[in-house]
């Protein structure tokens, strides 16, 4: 199989042996930022007086990828962001709110899932969370303490239409105008993300994703949310890393709603990728005006190959397929990619699922893309994904290659063209451990955002249409 480069052909970049790592500035930011007992929150704070485009010179005084730190020439550079640029902080509900059974919520995928014995290693489950649901006047606080400019956040499905259709619960539609309009109070920013993942547990019930009515109930509880925020919130998203929910929910089985099945995957994943472009649509009905923005948020994975051997080129294209043209494509090029497509056959769907005009729907114009950046891909021509290759968090899937996003972020512009782009999502889970005064020693996160900081600043100056970075996350979650 030839590489297809008119649809995406695999990242231009060294191997990951040559590949040079991102080099943190002493000064990138005021000169606290590198104490050692720099936290996370005061990263996030001091990270917030760039906006506005404010240019800082930097030595560089040592080579820090995780928690290895390598001997370093000096040399000095300036890093600098977009004017306008958008510091921000990203959770989702379910693994925040809590109040799981308060005010007319109904049940969720994830409700379900996670009361069912041996689905989560620790028996936990998101009935309470970080209390969220109560706690939000001080969580707003605590943000406008760190000087957040921009919070993405998502509506749960089940808190507005119980049963996932019908009556609407106006409480739940309460509770995210007072957040909105706290927000705004505290001049932050609202990002609303649709969908992440709660999907109502009666609509799977009637077959979840898998059902293409699910599609447009999806798009009919979007409408809800557009009247009842809209006016006040201009940033939206409609999915969350359909990725994730295709394989992890329905081919690997460890997310809710836990399938094993790869033909009801790439069935469920048509469904939402529709239900993705209805909403859209029903988003330009309702407002048509340029002041109001609305995309999707996409995890995505650069590839690399892990040697010359023949045939790795081939597999890293065919890899970067799964990965993200798969997703990518039939939002932005109204197309499935041919290869991906025609390696799962007799998985992939039927022409009764993929109906005539379908595509054009799915590929209703967007104004915003998100991007969520937690790994880089590695294989070999078997095709075989390697691992070990970079250092790990304490979550073992996810390697710490800040370039993986400098690349990845130009090969969106170069492949996608100058769509704005937003991180929605970038962030590393570290054991924590305690400083002599009991204070948090958060200096393996401290170095991760760094480097990663340093890669989208690079990006952006060359030429990347980069519009904000939002960490993840703003609290200790619920971890799926």
């Amino acid at each position: 199989m030839t590489p297809d480069t008119t649809l995406g052909a695999p990242f231009d970049a060294p191997t990951p042996e040559a590949a040079p790592c991102v080099a943190p500035p002493a000064a990138f930011l005021p000169s606290s930022l590198v104490a050692p007992l720099m936290t996370r929150r005061t990263l996030l704070r001091q990270a917030a007086i760039l906006t506005g485009g404010a240019i800082v010179e930097s030595a560089m005084l040592g080579c820090s990828l995780g928690s290895q730190t390598h001997p370093a020439t000096t040399t000095t550079e300036t890093y600098s962001f977009p004017t306008g640029f958008l510091w921000g902080a990203a959770t989702s509900a379910y693994q925040i709110e809590g109040a799981a059974r308060e005010d007319g919520r109904g049940e969720s995928i994830w409700d379900r899932f996670s009361h069912t014995l041996g689905k989560i290693v620790d028996g936990s489950n998101g009935d309470v969370a970080d209390d969220h649901y109560h706690r939000w006047q001080d969580d707003l606080d605590l943000m406008q303490s760190l000087g957040v400019r921009s919070y993405r956040f998502s509506v749960a499905w089940p808190r507005i239409l119980p049963t996932g259709a019908g009556a609407v619960n106006a409480k739940g539609l309460d509770f995210y105008r007072r957040l909105v309009d706290g927000l705004l109070q505290r001049n932050i920013e609202p990002m609303v993300t649709l969908f992440h993942w709660d999907l109502p547990q009666a609509l799977q019930d009637i077959g979840g994703w898998e059902n293409r009515d699910v599609a447009q109930r999806f798009a009919e509880y979007a409408d809800v949310v557009y009247r009842a925020l809209g006016d006040k919130a201009h940033s939206w998203l409609t999915l969350n890393e359909p990725k994730t929910v295709t394989t992890v929910g329905y081919i690997y089985g460890t997310h809710a709603p836990g399938f094993h099945d790869p033909q009801r995957a790439y069935v469920a994943l048509h469904h939402m990728l529709l239900g993705h472009g209805l909403a859209v649509q029903a988003f330009r009905a309702r407002y048509p005006d340029a002041e109001h923005h609305i995309g999707a948020a996409l995890n995505l994975s650069p590839v690399y190959p892990a040697d010359a051997a023949d045939g790795t080129a081939q597999a890293v294209t065919l890899q970067d397929g799964f990965e993200n043209r798969l997703y990518l494509d039939p939002i932005l090029h109204r197309q499935y990619p041919p290869d991906v497509t025609a390696a799962l056959a007799g998985v992939w769907p039927s022409n009764a699922v993929i109906q005539p005009g379908d595509l054009a729907t799915i590929g209703t114009s967007i104004d915003q893309l998100g991007v969520n950046y937690y790994n880089p891909l590695v294989v070999t021509a078997g095709p075989q994904v390697v691992n070990g290759v970079h250092p790990t968090t304490v979550a073992s899937w996810e390697s710490i290659y800040p370039t993986g996003l400098y690349d990845l972020l130009l090969r969106l512009k170069r492949d996608y063209g100058d769509l704005p782009l937003y991180i929605t999502e970038n962030g590393a889970p570290y054991q924590d451990t305690l400083n002599a005064d009991s204070s948090i020693n958060d200096s393996q996160r401290l170095s991760y955002l760094h480097d990663h900081l340093v890669a989208a600043s690079r990006a952006a100056h060359a030429g990347v249409a980069l519009r904000g970075y939002h960490v993840w996350s703003l609290l200790d979650n619920f971890e799926w």
